[in-house]
């Protein structure tokens, strides 16, 4: 597994983004994370849509080598880790959550969050409607404007087109950085990008599987 690390300040706080579309927090020792959508490709061929649970798997690979690599004991969730109903792939988290039975789990919930607390609550998994705030930062799903606070978030996605010349466009998932706010890259490989327009008053930190590139 590639694994690409960049290191920035926010807030007075170290973070370290890296290219498996997470952030770990050294100081609060806390793995931040968004829009892990689990029960999406189950939800998706519920349907009529053949998609894999191998991409389910893979993400799940994912998180478990960002817990063992910064042994971390806690994780942040801003919304969505749940995609919708209660189905076939929720018992592929289940497993995993039972080797992971000491980590705390914190979820902020998103719009597509909608199981009921029971569920939540079996699986030990603390969760919020709203936001969580752990000085300095507030946690929410959907990204705000707002002026006193430093809010991280996710629920868009955010990507950036790479553009050269008499090469084909290239589509990267990013971290989006403000001076009041961080949104990060959906977790799942199984989601799209928004594609906007960068400008003067954010940064995008832009990533593969060997490089960050910062716009």
């Amino acid at each position: 597994m590639n694994y690409v690390e960049k290191h920035i300040s926010l807030e007075g706080e170290d973070l370290i983004l890296n290219n498996l579309r997470a952030i770990f927090w050294p100081n609060e020792n806390v793995l931040i994370a968004s829009d892990l959508h689990i029960g999406k490709t189950a939800h998706f061929r519920k349907h009529g849509i053949p998609i894999s649970s191998n991409v389910q798997n893979k993400d799940l690979e994912r998180l478990s080598f960002l817990v063992d690599h910064y042994n971390t004991k806690k994780i942040i969730i801003v919304g969505d880790l749940f995609h919708a109903e209660e189905n076939s792939d929720l018992g592929l988290f289940k497993d995993w959550r039972s080797k992971y039975s000491d980590l705390i789990i914190i979820l902020i919930k998103g719009n597509h969050d909608r199981l009921k607390s029971e569920f939540y609550n079996k699986l030990n998994i603390i969760h919020y409607n709203d936001y969580l705030n752990v000085y300095p930062f507030k946690f929410i799903h959907e990204p705000k404007k707002v002026s006193n606070e430093f809010l991280i978030s996710g629920h868009i996605h955010p990507g950036i087109i790479i553009k050269s010349k008499g090469r084909p466009r290239i589509k990267l998932p990013c971290f989006k950085v403000s001076n009041s706010q961080l949104i990060l890259p959906a977790f799942s490989e199984f989601t799209g990008l928004a594609i906007s327009e960068n400008n003067e008053t954010s940064i995008c930190y832009a990533f593969t599987e060997t490089s960050f590139f910062q716009f």
